[in-house]
């Protein structure tokens, strides 16, 4: 009975594909999110299949960094998500996020055919909110490949790691490097208070 609830459950969580530059930001800011479950870095829209890290930073498999939300939609809609999306990203540079600059850094939104209208929906929503043209497309979802563990939670794991700056907790890394990315400082810059993870 148990095992039967549990598989019942997992049938009613959704997930949705979204590139936002750095995936270790979209993942940290998109696994604060209540009613999200889980939030997986990896790889989507190119023609090489299961990619590593060096390859796609280094051009030429068509993939972007994507993070997949598995979320439970009884707590948090598709639309609150995707509003939260584009708020949490500068939706007008097509080339890169921040200080990560190339295809694999754009953004874009990699909706199922059930989600497709919503992305829609919520993209012209933050053009008007926002008063100025917006690049992020929308893609259809397609297969979708996960980073190696190295890239999973990096914003929030203990493991010692040499940076340009010394040695650093993965933790502390990834704060000192969103910072002088200017992430939170250019999608404030551009939402102000609709920002919902500036700072965070």
């Amino acid at each position: 009975m148990v095992a039967q609830t549990k598989s019942s459950h997992a049938q009613d969580l959704e997930t949705l594909t979204v590139a936002g530059g750095c995936f270790w930001c979209v993942e940290a800011d998109f696994e604060k999110v209540a009613g999200v479950k889980e939030a997986v870095s990896g790889f989507t829209g190119g023609d090489v299949e299961n990619p590593t890290y060096k390859q796609v930073v280094r051009g030429g498999t068509g993939h972007v960094e994507a993070v997949q939300i598995t979320y439970d939609p009884s707590k948090v809609t598709t639309e609150t998500l995707l509003s939260l999306f584009f708020r949490s990203i500068d939706p007008t540079d097509a080339g890169g996020q921040f200080c990560d600059r190339g295809y694999t850094y754009t953004t874009a939104i990699f909706a199922t055919p059930d989600q497709a209208a919503a992305a829609e929906r919520a993209k012209a929503a933050a053009q008007a909110d926002l008063g100025q043209p917006i690049v992020t497309p929308i893609n259809a979802a397609g297969e979708f490949y996960p980073a190696d563990s190295y890239h999973q939670d990096y914003y929030k794991q203990d493991k010692v790691i040499l940076t340009r700056f010394g040695p650093k907790s993965k933790a502390k890394a990834y704060t000192a490097y969103r910072q002088a990315c200017g992430r939170d400082a250019r999608v404030k810059a551009l939402w102000g208070s609709a920002a919902p993870f500036a700072g965070s």
